[in-house]
Formats: structure tokens, sequence, C-alpha cells
């Protein structure tokens, strides 16, 4: 499994609208949250007649035989709630009531065989119990707390060929919740945000499902994705990893080499941010100083980004070919 350049991209999906410019919890962007690959609880989806979806569905094909092995991981966020009794004489702004961060979740089953698939499904259950820290700061005594989420991963597999397969993983969220009328925002705290599947074979491949070989194409399309966005992750032509995204991406995906790091806000290019950030005000900046650890770095960040750096951040033009003279 090619982690080095996955990890990157799967970082990027992760955080996609953790928190979005301006950077600040008093921001109408940040009042709502978390819109990409939540899987809520079963109990929340049967409450809101179906509306919200409590798994995830992520089919792939891989060339290869009985032998070969796929290796399995699921991540997601685990969203934990912040709040903070403040020293008497240094509060300047109240966090909004119950301010959202997140724990990153990772789970991974034992790797496995396309022949012990093919024999009988994996069920893989797990769980993350509740818990609260609290934790003296600058400004004062910070709790944060996060609820028990409880999910199971099912991996099969279906022979379509000689040498091809179909993988299936399907994860779902089976977390017990108190009040299953509860709001969003409520529900949101025993959800997988973020979640997506990375994929890995060794002793085969895995066949792109945006470009199939032409004889493929008819299998390819009878993959379902539920939630998810199976995309080959790598350098070019390897097809030893794959990432089911819960956002639309392309065969091998990559981040700029240019960009100095994540500013949670894929639809925004750096320069465009970066640029903003430096026009906030001195309270601005106080605030999201005070609000979340990911939001202070990129201040400190952009802060302390060298001309040269900030420069790159202009652009770049990749991939460019000669014209071929029109001799018609």
């Amino acid at each position: 499994m090619n982690l080095a350049r996955v990890d990157e991209i799967a970082k990027a999906v992760l955080y996609e609208g953790y928190m979005l410019y301006p950077y600040r919890p008093s921001s109408v962007k940040n009042r709502q949250r978390w819109n990409f690959g939540v899987v809520y609880p079963q109990a929340y989806r049967e409450a809101q007649d179906g509306e919200e979806p409590c798994s995830m569905q992520t089919e792939c094909l891989v060339s290869g035989n009985r032998a070969t092995i796929l290796e399995v991981k699921v991540r997601f966020l685990h969203l934990q709630t912040r709040t903070m009794r403040s020293s008497a004489d240094v509060r300047t702004r109240p966090l909004p009531d119950g301010w959202q961060e997140a724990v990153e979740r990772e789970v991974s089953p034992a790797d496995l065989t396309l022949e012990g698939l093919l024999l009988e499904p994996l069920r893989h259950a797990f769980a993350f119990p509740s818990q609260t820290q609290t934790n003296s700061e600058r400004d004062g005594i910070v709790e944060r707390r996060h609820e028990v989420v409880d999910g199971a991963i099912t991996v099969s597999a279906e022979r379509l060929g000689e040498n091809l397969f179909k993988v299936s993983i399907h994860v779902k969220n089976v977390s017990p919740i108190k009040n299953s009328s509860a709001d969003r925002d409520a529900a949101l705290m025993q959800c997988f945000v973020s979640t997506h599947t990375i994929l890995g074979v060794k002793g085969g491949e895995f066949v792109s499902l945006l470009e199939p070989p032409p004889e493929l194409q008819d299998v390819a399309s009878c993959c379902q994705n539920v939630g998810a966005w199976p995309v080959l992750v790598g350098e070019h032509g390897q097809r030893d990893t794959l990432l089911a995204s819960p956002i639309i991406l392309y065969d091998y995906p990559q981040i700029a080499p240019e960009s100095p790091g994540d500013l949670f806000d894929g639809t925004e290019i750096d320069e465009i941010l970066s640029l903003r950030i430096m026009t906030l005000t001195d309270e601005e900046k106080r605030e999201i100083r005070e609000s979340d650890d990911r939001a202070r770095q990129i201040l400190d960040r952009t802060e302390a980004m060298p001309v040269e750096q900030f420069m790159k951040l202009h652009g770049a033009m990749r991939g460019l070919r000669p014209l071929k003279e029109d001799i018609s």
C-alpha cells in the first residue's frame, strides 16, 4: 500500500470543511460544518425516515488470484465538544457553545486473502467509548468530551472471471443513541465524519473504475458505490492502492507541491486564502488563536511564511505539450 502518497490525499479529504475561512468559530460559514462523508447512527436514520445515510459502500475490481492479499483501512473523524470555564480576567470572546473539534480514528481489519473472502465474508466490529478530558490552558479550564461510537465493517469478494474479482466493503454505524429525535448537531457526536476507505493489494492490482479497459467497462459499471468514490492513488501507472473518497476525485490525485499546508477549503486556492488571512484584524486573529489548535496552526504558518514561499503560491503551469503543426 502506497501510504506516503495516500496519506496526504486522505488528510485533505478528512479535513475538507473542518473549519472554513475566515477560520473563526463566530463566522456564519462555520455554523454548518461536517458535510462530507457523514455516516449517521442507524437509529437516527430511522427517526429521519431514511433521509440520512447510516452506511457507506465501496465496490471495486481486483485483478489477481486467490492468494492475493487485501489490506483495508477505514478512517473517519470522531467529533468532540470543547467547552471552557474561563478565568475571570482573561476572556475576550467566548467560544460558541459546545464548539466541535475532531479526533482521527482508523479501523484496520487483519489482512485478508481473496480466497478467504470467497469462502466467507469478514465482519469486523469496532467501538470507541465515550471519554471526557479536562485540561488547564492559558485562558481557563477546557473540557473535551466525545460520545461512544460503534460500527461494523463487512468485506466480501465475488469471482467474476479467471483472474478478476469484485471486492465490496460496507461500513455501518450502529452506535446506540439516547435520543433518536435529537437535532443534527447532537447526532453528529455519534457519527463517522469525513469517512473514507483506503485499500491496498499485494499480489494483484486494482482496475480503474473511471477508465477501465474496454473489455471490463461493463463489469466496472456494475460496481455499486454508495457515498464513496474509488480512485487509484500513487504515481501514475501504480495500481496497488485505492482511495474511496466521500468527495469526487480523479485517478492519481495530487496535492500541489507549492501548498505550505492544510487550509481545509478545497474549493479555494492557497494564495487567495493566505492573502485573506493576512488582512484579518488583531481581534479576529485573537479569536482564531483561542478557538482551535488547527486554525491556530494555519494563522501561525501564514504569518511566518517567507516571501519566496508566498510567491510560489501565485501559480504554476504543468503538463504543457507543444501543439502539433497543422499540416492539412
